[in-house]
């Protein structure tokens, strides 16, 4: 019986259960808003989203509909001032807003003969995964895969920011990344970390038919094990007095250069 003169302390195995990050599945949220006219005309062309509610003014769905979009539902008028009320002051919605599933999740091997990846180790920012997802899609690339953990979730945030890419582009989380490198690896991709203070450039290291570009956090960096797991760790080629890059940034330049090695002539 506790005394009560000592108030009761959980213990550390509690507290490490309590605050412990949650897994993918468990993060992954039960409805999501999307909003913006090119987030929600690729929602409303993404075959694996479940849509349950189109809230829009008349303006919205006139740009939508010349834009070539459906609806599977009838969608609900509204105003500027209430879809701000529901989705709040800065969300930048342009008169549109769709309220649905998260996307299913999949796997790299759901992915048909997929050539060129990018990997986020703990990229937290959902505005910072939303212009790699953009990205990556304007350079086609197959998928963009995140830690399950350390990662955002799924939100109007992320896609706006993604500007429809993440309705085109395989978006995957991983509960573990080294594992997933790894499996990555004998799938014969050429897995390359991005760090500016590497010796040999990206040019340099840029090999075989498949691409895997291993970015870290802004700060931190690629951690050990990532690094490890990685066959070669390069530098972009940045000039100037500045050497690194905003990760967003980083990932254009290397999706540019990896996707121009892929395209090369063999």
């Amino acid at each position: 019986m506790t005394r009560p003169d000592r108030p009761f302390r959980p213990t550390a195995r509690r507290d490490r259960r309590k605050f412990a990050p949650r897994s993918p599945a468990e993060r992954r949220p039960e409805t999501v808003w999307i909003y913006g006219i090119h987030p929600a005309l690729a929602a409303l062309a993404n075959p694996r989203r479940d849509i349950r509610r189109i809230v829009a003014t008349d303006n919205a769905l006139t740009r939508l509909a010349a834009a070539g979009a459906t609806f599977a539902i009838a969608p609900e008028k509204s105003t500027p001032r209430n879809l701000d009320r529901l989705l709040g002051g800065e969300a930048v919605h342009q008169g549109i807003a769709i309220e649905t599933a998260p996307l299913p999740t999949i796997s790299l091997a759901d992915i048909s003969a997929p050539r060129l990846i990018v990997v986020l180790d703990q990229v937290t920012d959902p505005h910072n995964v939303g212009a790699i997802l953009r990205s990556a899609a304007a350079f086609a690339a197959d998928a963009v895969i995140v830690t399950g953990r350390h990662a955002p979730v799924e939100s109007g945030t992320l896609a706006k920011a993604a500007s429809g890419a993440l309705d085109r582009i395989a978006w995957i989380a991983v509960a573990n990344l080294a594992r997933a490198l790894a499996e990555i690896g004998t799938m014969g991709f050429t897995r390359i970390g991005l760090d500016s203070a590497a010796e040999t450039p990206l040019e340099g290291v840029l090999t075989g038919n498949r691409i895997a570009l291993v970015l870290g956090a802004e700060g931190k960096g690629l951690r050990r094990l990532t690094r490890e797991t990685c066959d070669a760790v390069a530098r972009l080629p940045v000039p100037g007095a500045l050497a690194s890059l905003n990760v967003s940034n980083a990932a254009v330049l290397a999706l540019h250069l990896a996707r121009a090695h892929l395209d090369r002539p063999s």
